[in-house]
Order: C-alpha cells, then structure tokens, then sequence
C-alpha cells in the first residue's frame, strides 16, 4: 500500500500531567493497494482508498520525542476487497490504527503503525484485512 495524505493538528490538550498531554489530529488519506498475487493467481488488482479519520495521540508538551496514537475512521474503496479467502464484501469499511512514532525538532514525523480494516459486521463475510505500515511526514 502507498499513502498519501493530510493532516490538521487540534489545539486541545487533555489529561496534561509530567510533561505530557492528549491532543490529536484529523487525517485525510488517499491510498493505493496493489494486490500482486490476486485470487492466490500471478494476475495484478488495484484498489484506490480515501480515508477520513480522527485520531488521539498522547505526547510530550514539547510536541517532540515519543508518542502513541490510535484512531478510527472511515474509508470508501474503490471497489470490493476479495482476495484469498479473504472477502470485506462492502466499499464503506473502517479503519483503525495503533501507532508509536517520533517527532523530531523540526517537526517531522517517523512512525510505526498497525492499521486494521472491516467493515463492522454490516454485512457478513467480514474477514477483515490488517496492514503494518511505516510513516513518514513533513510539516508545511
């Protein structure tokens, strides 16, 4: 999978104690899931995903140094996930992640996530599918 997206800060602070505080962002994403081995079968399959979610992140006042996040949000796919064995059988899914990453002093950020998608058992099967993923970003 290749992401891109945006990200807008809040400027809420909870649960501020020893430093560190509760604060999150909202993130807008579009991806792209390149599915190599399609149906277990050496064909190629493209799915395009844009993705709103809100996230709450546990950091330093400093907004530098080490911090967890976890978010839920929601997601349209192009078209339905169906790939060995493994069936999402509606576009509408969510999206939820964990997270652990740092934030260096000019602002960028390099983290370690674990996003899971399902549908929420809207509509049977829902075998859901997980992603571990390596995160880069740049203020502007």
């Amino acid at each position: 999978m290749a992401r891109a997206g945006m990200q807008w800060k809040w400027d809420s602070k909870w649960w501020q104690s020893n430093g560190t505080h509760i604060t999150g962002y909202w993130d807008v994403t579009f991806a792209y899931w390149r599915l190599e081995r399609y149906q277990n079968m050496n064909r190629n399959k493209h799915i395009a995903d844009v993705g709103f979610t809100p996230v709450f992140r546990w950091q330093s006042d400093k907004f530098t140094g080490w911090y967890g996040e976890a978010g839920i949000g929601a997601h349209l796919l192009s078209e339905v996930y169906d790939n060995a064995g493994r069936r999402l059988s509606t576009v509408f899914q969510f999206g939820d992640h964990i997270g652990i990453g740092y934030v260096f002093g000019n602002g960028t950020d390099l983290g370690l996530l674990y996003q899971h998608f399902s549908n929420g058992s809207i509509k049977k099967p829902n075998n859901g599918v997980n992603f571990t993923m390596v995160r880069f970003t740049y203020p502007f």
